[in-house]
């Protein structure tokens, strides 16, 4: 069977790092792609080759598909990872891929133009027998036809960019004197975002839990899923903290739901790794919301409980292979997983770039830390402020909490503003640590999880005490001049620690 000897990965950053150490064990070279302003990026240090794409704007760079497929030729690898994000669910870059003779490691192009486009999946899925969320099956053109159909619905309804998602274009509409600014509003994003203006409207659920049912295809027809990861702990449509199993989902809806999820994957001919998202009410009756033709960024707590590594799957997938569907996959304990990014809560969560002046990454058992970035590296402007993903395992979901707010504690970047003391609130609020939470709850409960962090100040404190004490022993008499001073290597207050020596000035 052919094995690829040679892959490109058409992303950067953590995406990026994350799928060359999975090539770098299956014995398969690597080839990295950059923009100017990621020529020092940790991704573009692992890869064995790296070719500059232009730019840092994304459009470009990282979105330019001829210079990546120039880059692949050149290069001599054999097929194309896109990874997630960027170009990972564009067609275009899979029929590229075709015409040059590279292979894509992904879905077809003909099953993401199915999935890809909103309201064309929604028609899709309600012709497959699939539930989905109520709601226009076509795009909206005229803010007269928006009005009609949220009259038709009943308020509040939810306005949605058909052309993607990740929370890109999408308002939610509580009364009708709202909607012509909403409807303009995600337009213009929608627009901004995908190219694509046109928007279509579902009925708002009432405290929805967001469910994605993480499936897999082979091209010999064979499907699968690997069970549902649940993402509603999330803040402006953007998830925050995902985990799996779910603490809401029963085993009799968990497998009503997988088995949806596959058919929603046949009826497209998928190929590759999927994700199936669901909005799942209070009844816990389950609707169709999307599907995303890509790997996910949670994608590592389904690697905790399965024990397997998807990119992997992928990989192989990709060469010919078929799914392992003779051997059984048990699921075991609970993960959990909380996505790191550089931005200031207390400033409206704006992002926060700049120098990484220091930076010590937690460890220990049943702890991962999937991140691109190193002391010393700047955080850009240009893309998005996601510094890592840190993800735990246990036996059992308190274990597993317990375990990742032990590690956020210990995780000490310098230099730049991150969100990890709200990541420390969110799993310490008493509905998450129940697990009666729904995709509302951190904007409700938003300042009560963003409070003043002091711990920064007291080091300070600390530092400044010894400094004066040093100074006083310096002015002492002579025994005490000749005295040698032992200074701690480092310090703990409040769970953190760091080793950092800093000269005055800096």
């Amino acid at each position: 069977m052919f094995k690829f000897r040679k892959i490109l990965i058409a992303n950067r950053g953590e995406i990026a790092v994350r799928v060359i150490r999975t090539c770098r064990e299956l014995k398969v070279a690597t080839v990295a792609v950059y923009s100017e302003a990621d020529r020092t990026s940790l991704h573009v240090q692992y890869a064995d080759q790296a070719y500059c794409l232009g730019p840092p704007p994304a459009r470009d760079s990282y979105l330019a598909v001829d210079r990546i497929i120039e880059a692949a030729k050149k290069s001599g690898a054999d097929a194309i990872h896109p990874g997630y994000g960027f170009l990972s669910e564009n067609p275009a870059l899979v029929r590229a891929c075709e015409r040059a003779g590279i292979v894509f490691i992904g879905p077809p192009a003909s099953a993401m133009e199915a999935m890809g486009e909103k309201t064309r999946a929604r028609a899709q899925m309600t012709r497959a027998g699939v539930p989905v969320v109520p709601g226009t099956i076509e795009p909206l053109r005229l803010l007269e036809q928006a009005k009609e159909v949220a009259q038709k619905f009943g308020y509040p309804v939810m306005l949605k960019a058909a052309g993607g998602g990740g929370g890109k274009g999408l308002r939610k509409v509580d009364r009708a004197e709202d909607l012509p600014s909403a409807w303009q509003a995600a337009k213009s994003e929608a627009s901004s975002s995908f190219g694509n203006e046109a928007v279509y409207i579902e009925k708002y659920l009432d405290k929805p839990h967001h469910i994605e049912i993480q499936v897999f295809a082979d091209s010999y027809g064979n499907c699968i899923h690997l069970n549902e990861r649940e993402c509603s702990a999330q803040r402006r449509h953007q998830k925050v903290i995902e985990e799996t199993p779910s603490p809401i989902i029963s085993a009799a809806v968990r497998e009503a739901m997988g088995r949806v999820a596959i058919k929603a994957a046949k009826a497209v001919g998928y190929v590759g790794a999927g994700t199936v998202e669901f909005l799942v009410d209070v009844h816990r009756n389950f609707y169709f919301l999307e599907m995303n033709t890509r790997l996910q960024v949670e994608h590592p707590v389904t690697e905790w409980v399965i024990g397997q590594d998807l990119v992997a799957w992928q990989i192989k997938i990709a060469q010919g292979e078929r799914l392992p569907m003779g051997r059984t996959l048990s699921p075991r304990g609970h993960a959990i997983e909380a996505r790191i990014y550089a931005e200031d809560p207390s400033r409206n969560f704006l992002p926060s770039p700049g120098v990484i002046r220091y930076l010590s990454v937690p460890s220990g058992p049943w702890i991962r830390d999937d991140s691109g970035v190193y002391a010393g590296w700047t955080v850009s402007t240009f893309y998005d402020p996601m510094i890592g993903k840190l993800s735990a395992w246990a036996p059992t979901r308190e274990e597993a909490i317990q375990r990742l707010r032990r590690a956020l504690r210990e995780y000490v970047i310098k230099g730049i503003t991150t969100n990890i003391h709200f990541l420390e609130a969110v799993l310490e609020h008493p509905q998450f640590v129940a697990g009666d939470y729904d995709t509302g709850l951190l904007t409700r409960d938003s300042q009560k999880l963003i409070k003043q962090d002091t711990r920064d100040l007291e080091e300070v404190a600390i530092i400044a005490a010894a400094i004066n004490a040093e100074l006083r022993n310096l002015k002492r008499p002579s025994l005490a001049q000749a005295a040698v001073v032992q200074r701690p290597s480092g310090w703990r207050f409040s769970g953190r620690f760091a080793r950092r020596r800093t000269r005055f000035g800096e």
